[in-house]
């Protein structure tokens, strides 16, 4: 299974089409976050990934731990709310379980599979949270245990991410029925019932991005 390997255009791609994302459904984002928090998470990712765009011809000179890190520090300097401290954490240490390939090395979906799990683990330390809470992990912790359960039950790479964005989905889905505990949607109590989390929601459409650019084989 390690013979699939995931190239640094790859990661990339994937970097160009969030910047793309981000422009294109900031408005939807923006919508979404007015409901129940602060209006801001469509434009506060838009600012971000202007950042990003700005700095790509250089950063991917790196390898592909290098070029996260820089991905993820833009976010954490240019962005406000909490999608820039969470986001911005999760590309920091995206990359860390491939620190030592080279600039032009590509990974294994093993190791795709710990960069993955690393970006979750950290989002969950930096917000104290987990799922259930009407928060991004509600997309992502699915996402992230069906993507491995899929790989080590034998589904090929693509199958399994396919997995794990249909995880992310039904994840996602479920933060309509819930109370948030956490953010600015807390002071909402009940009321909040009936809107989608706003992060889980571009955390789902970044699964997706992520699935969409892998190779078949």
């Amino acid at each position: 299974m390690s013979e699939y390997i995931l190239d640094k255009q790859y990661f990339v791609n994937v970097i160009k089409d969030l910047i793309k994302l981000a422009e294109d459904r900031k408005e939807y984002f923006t919508e979404l976050d007015s409901a129940i928090g602060d209006g801001d998470h469509g434009m506060n990712l838009s600012i971000g990934f202007r950042e990003v765009e700005k700095n790509l011809d250089e950063w991917q000179k790196e390898n592909i731990n290098g070029f996260y890190k820089k991905v993820g520090t833009a976010l954490l300097d240019k962005v406000g709310g909490s999608s820039g401290p969470l986001y911005g954490s999760f590309f920091m240490k995206f990359g860390l379980p491939v620190k030592t390939k080279g600039p032009d090395e590509g990974v294994t979906f093993d190791e795709f599979v710990e960069m993955m799990e690393t970006g979750v683990k950290i989002i969950e330390k930096r917000g104290k949270s987990t799922t259930g809470e009407k928060t991004m992990l509600d997309t992502l912790r699915p996402a992230q245990d069906a993507l491995r359960a899929a790989y080590e039950a034998g589904d090929s790479p693509k199958e399994a991410m396919a997995k794990a964005v249909e995880a992310g989905k039904e994840g996602l889905e479920s933060t309509r029925n819930i109370v948030a505990t956490k953010g600015r949607a807390m002071r909402l109590g009940e009321r909040a019932i009936g809107h989608l989390d706003p992060g889980a929601a571009s955390s789902a459409e970044m699964l997706e991005i992520f699935y969409k650019n892998m190779p078949d084989a």
